[in-house]
């Protein structure tokens, strides 16, 4: 029987908290419609300017108290806001659309700031959703603003520890509240890589994100356990409940005791198999991070920051000096460079790409780069450039085919042979994998084998384009599963054609820091995972717990299995002769993944 009192979402930032509720209306203002006289239209324009002057002072403001709480590293997530703000480009087409129509500033903001938003929100990409976050909050501010109302009246203030519940966590909501006056965190939108979810970890305030329903039952007042290793959010709960909650909260802190313990400690399971244990990562600060949770060098780095938001493109030196900064940073250890991934919602300012009705089965990843071979090859030349300073790598996102690893290694005999023309140190050769990420390229991965050097299984794309569900859809998320047994086979396919082409074969991606999948990994026979830094402690203490044997049987009996349940049940049934496997009231993650708790 289902309860209605506990809501299903995503824990984005771990811990159990309680306390009472405080519901928190950050939300866009109702805009009457307003025409000005011509005479008043010099008036909007510096009513505008001056919103974006205040707008811009008080993330100032934000920035600078996340630096001295939090660290210079968080508080450049202000940083995309300051720039929407002051972008010249934008402020002046609202200025354009007040002098056009006689329209009140506000009015003409709020039109301009919506059809961004509806440009951007047919996307179902996490990034360009943090990116949609951030421009919800500088419509607010300046929308307030404008509209004479404080944002400080918005927020409810609290006599002690709280869970604020509002339905979309922006950084400055996160931020505004001090620690005595919040135990966590709780929203209807948002994802584990939004800003705000970021700021929350850096706090160490529990946070739960996607509660898509129930919601509405929440009041201020109300008693709730809120849960963000779970991605739970209990109404009114029991003593027992309550107590259950606090044993739950002591277990995972004795277990990042252990996890930290561990850090030190080889990737080796209990039978004597080595594990290389890798990070993924998408900004330069993630580096520390990657170092600091024991990455053994990086699994996929992700180039489009260098792209997204400029109005030019990267030059070959920007590129270069900042591969070979990965490349000390890791000396010795592999650094995998993705190429550049643009298309769906990454295209920068520099390209005019034509309207697409489906941007995500379209013109992207490698097929961008192999049409644009003089971008393409800048970004090859910084990478030879690279290499010379350590084990910088190449890897080629979306690959259908095998022309395209060919036509690849074309342009990276090209690029090399500009720069021996050119008399500039670069190495003499570039390992080249693919990323294995449509059933197209599981299918023809011998293939494929023939040509690279190593393959690695974006677990999320290869579950979402061989189920036909769209990952970030919260309606499908329950069918969403990457223990699915057309994956399994798939999975199991790629890595037996990697073996038998003697090229290692790695999973990155969130299925690579799941336990239980991770197991699964393990069983079918894949040495090297790659997933998001936070995740490597526990991933190293799982590998440390489990003797390979066990995990081939488990692996077996998985794919064997003909539903998604039977598949799960045999990893549990293996997986718990190593590990103290408890299962959680929730029993299941959205996708359809146990919830697991791992005591040492």
């Amino acid at each position: 029987m289902t309860d209605d009192r506990l809501l299903s979402g995503v824990g984005v930032s771990p811990g159990v908290a309680m306390g009472p509720a405080v519901i928190v209306h950050w939300s866009l203002p109702d805009v009457p419609h307003r025409i000005v006289p011509a005479s008043g239209v010099a008036k909007e324009l510096k009513r505008l300017r001056e919103a974006a002057a205040v707008v811009r002072d008080s993330l100032e403001h934000l920035k600078e108290r996340t630096r001295q709480r939090v660290g210079p590293e968080e508080a450049r997530i202000f940083d995309a806001q300051i720039l929407m703000v002051q972008d010249e480009d934008f402020l002046k087409s609202v200025e354009a659309l007040i002098k056009e129509n006689q329209l009140a500033a506000e009015r003409a903001f709020e039109f301009k700031a919506l059809e961004m938003r509806a440009l951007w929100a047919r996307s179902s990409s996490d990034r360009l959703r943090d990116r949609l976050a951030d421009l919800s909050s500088i419509q607010v501010r300046m929308l307030r603003h404008l509209l004479g109302e404080s944002i400080e009246m918005l927020l409810s203030k609290t006599d002690g520890p709280a869970i604020i519940v509002t339905r979309e966590l922006t950084p400055g909501l996160t931020i505004q509240f001090d620690r005595e006056q919040v135990a966590g965190f709780a929203s209807i939108e948002g994802t584990r890589a939004s800003h705000a979810a970021i700021l929350a970890r850096s706090l160490g305030i529990p946070c739960v994100m996607g509660l898509m329903s129930g919601i509405d039952q929440v009041e201020s007042g109300t008693q709730v356990i809120l849960d963000g290793t779970q991605g739970t959010l209990m109404l009114k709960p029991t003593r027992e409940e309550t107590r259950e909650a606090k044993g739950r909260e002591r277990r995972r802190r004795a277990l990042e005791r252990v996890l930290q313990r561990e850090l030190t400690q080889p990737a080796v399971t209990a039978d004597g198999a080595d594990i290389l244990l890798l990070g993924n990562v998408d900004l330069p600060e993630e580096l520390e991070s990657a170092a600091q949770h024991g990455a053994e060098g990086v699994g996929l780095v992700r180039t489009e920051f260098l792209m997204v938001g400029r109005t030019s493109l990267p030059s070959e030196d920007e590129q270069a000096n900042y591969f070979e900064r990965l490349a000390r940073r890791f000396e010795g250890k592999p650094v995998v460079i993705r190429s550049y991934d643009l298309g769906g919602d990454k295209f920068p300012a520099a390209f005019r790409p034509p309207p697409e009705p489906n941007p995500f089965l379209g013109w992207r990843a490698i097929r961008v780069c192999l049409d644009q071979p003089e971008m393409f090859i800048t970004q090859l030349r910084a990478l030879l450039r690279a290499r010379l300073k350590g084990d910088i790598r190449l890897m080629l996102p979306l690959i259908i085919q095998v022309e395209e690893v060919l036509e690849t290694r074309e342009l990276v005999a090209e690029a090399a042979k500009q720069l021996a023309s050119a008399r500039i140190p670069h190495a003499k050769d570039l390992p080249i994998g693919v990323m294995i990420e449509t059933p197209a390229a599981a299918l023809i991965v011998d293939q494929l084998a023939e040509h690279s050097d190593f393959v690695s299984v974006g677990s999320n794309d290869l579950t979402q384009y061989t189920l036909a569900v769209d990952r970030g859809n919260a309606r499908l998320s329950e069918r969403f599963n990457a223990l699915h047994p057309a994956v399994l086979r798939l999975l199991q396919q790629v890595v037996t054609a990697a073996d038998a082409a003697g090229i290692p074969a790695s999973v990155c991606g969130e299925m690579a820091s799941d336990p239980i999948s991770a197991f699964l990994l393990l069983g079918l026979g894949y040495r090297t995972l790659s997933v998001a830094p936070p995740a490597l402690p526990l991933l190293r203490w799982l590998v440390r717990q489990v003797r390979l044997a066990g995990a081939k049987r488990a692996a077996k009996a998985a794919l064997k299995a003909k539903t998604t349940a039977d598949a799960t049940a045999a990893l549990h049934e293996g997986i718990a002769e190593f590990v103290n496997l408890r299962v959680l009231e929730a029993g299941r993650l959205p996708r359809g993944k146990r919830q697991t708790s791992f005591k040492p």
